[in-house]
């Protein structure tokens, strides 16, 4: 027990949503009115069965189990919906667990999403202090560390500006110096890093290396395949509330990997998404369509590729952008793609069938999967759809010359390029 971070045992979290019926369509404030006025008639009236509101238990944690120990780094990875989240917020004790029990052996520091722990009304630099406070650390303390954060979130100019001002990767930025610095025993950290810029997210797994040589523990959130096996010793895969399978990072990342791309690439092109009931705008399904239009999920070096979203329900405000990240089968992302601000296309609340043509796929031979996402830029994600959306490279022979180029080592592109003799 000693030496025992984290225990988890039988743990779940059940939440009752609610589902509508046809009467519980949207309708005008005289309508709520005069409804609200007949409902005591209604229900003295209506059976009891009519009264209540239809709906279902969902486990978001069902009975998962596990240890966590004194300087280790262990990941989890899952879809979006395993339940990743739902167990961080427990071990924050930010949320309450329905069953089991969840046993925490130190200090905790977390950053689940953008802005946790923050007072919008706050400067950063009164943040910094008030965060501090919170993971029980004296002002002498954060006093001795403050320069260290505010130098590693690169936050000087804006450090006596309100929180409320800040941009999304500030925050991030701001709020994980806070987290890292202040030294706590238990660093729990969610996929927020993916807001920072490419330099901050390198700097932020270095900066968990050093936290974790320094014998804290780190529990780690990623869908970025290529850092978990870099930063962890030991990665969790929760998969509809369960945990489906703990081991080291390269056996777990390598299943999970392949699991995800078998269920994918036994579609035709065409991939349907189960509704989201907790969503009000959402991607209902992805096509990825050839040159003439048709769904497949084959192709060939330098061919054509459209991805077409079906979204389903009404953006919440105009102006929103449609993204993708492209991974190989190792999981490290090789390619971006976004409406804005990549290409300053924006979309509206009614545009439901949003096209992406990429001209060429130069890509070496093997397996590929989209991360796909729906927001206004610079704001939270409204959804998040990955792993499901697969295609594969089947030939890549860019110059006839009867040599397939596979994935690997090697990469996974093939530049355009001419070889000639330079005579004297």
């Amino acid at each position: 027990m000693s030496n025992v971070a984290i225990r988890v045992e039988h743990l779940s979290k059940a939440y009752r949503i609610a589902h509508q019926t046809s009467r519980s369509r949207y309708h005008t404030l005289r309508d709520d009115v005069t409804n609200a006025l007949r409902a005591p008639l209604r229900r003295w009236h209506a059976p009891a069965a009519e009264r209540q509101q239809p709906s279902e238990l969902f486990y978001a944690l069902d009975d998962v189990s596990f240890d966590v120990h004194e300087g280790e780094v262990v990941g989890i990875i899952g879809r979006n919906g395993a339940g990743k989240s739902t167990l961080l917020k427990i071990l924050s004790r930010i949320t309450e667990p329905t069953r089991g029990r969840a046993e925490i052996y130190g200090r905790v520091g977390s950053l689940l999403e953008v802005g946790t722990g923050f007072h919008p009304e706050l400067t950063g630099r009164e943040n910094i202090f008030l965060s501090g406070a919170v993971l029980g650390m004296t002002r002498a303390e954060v006093q001795r560390k403050f320069d260290e954060i505010v130098a590693f979130a690169e936050v000087e100019k804006f450090l006596d500006t309100p929180a409320k001002h800040y941009s999304s990767g500030m925050y991030v930025r701001l709020g994980f110096a806070v987290a890292a610095h202040l030294e706590p025993e238990i660093l729990l950290v969610d996929e927020v890093l993916a807001v920072g810029d490419i330099n901050f997210r390198r700097k932020s797994l270095g900066k968990m290396h050093a936290v974790s040589r320094s014998g804290r523990t780190v529990f780690f959130v990623s869908h970025d395949m290529s850092s978990i096996r870099q930063l962890c010793q030991r990665v969790l895969w929760l998969d509809a509330g369960k945990l489906k399978m703990q081991g080291t990072a390269e056996e777990t990342t390598l299943r999970y990997e392949a699991a995800n791309l078998a269920t994918a690439q036994a579609s035709d092109g065409h991939f349907a998404r189960a509704p989201q009931p907790a969503r009000d705008f959402y991607i209902e399904w992805v096509e990825l369509r050839d040159r003439e239009g048709k769904p497949r999920a084959q192709y060939r070096f330098g061919e054509p590729m459209e991805i077409v979203f079906a979204l389903r329900g009404q953006a919440p405000q105009d102006g929103y952008t449609v993204e993708w990240v492209l991974f190989n089968e190792r999981g490290n992302r090789i390619s971006f793609g976004a409406a804005n601000p990549v290409r300053d296309v924006y979309f509206n609340r009614g545009d439901n069938r949003i096209s992406c043509r990429l001209e060429s796929l130069p890509l070496t031979t093997g397996s590929y999967h989209f991360y796909l996402s729906v927001r206004v830029w610079g704001l939270a994600r409204w959804d998040e759809w990955e792993d499901q959306v697969a295609f594969r490279i089947l030939l890549c022979d860019p110059y006839n010359s009867g040599f397939d180029i596979p994935a690997g080592p090697g990469g996974d592109f093939v530049l355009a390029q001419q070889w000639s003799v330079i005579r004297a």
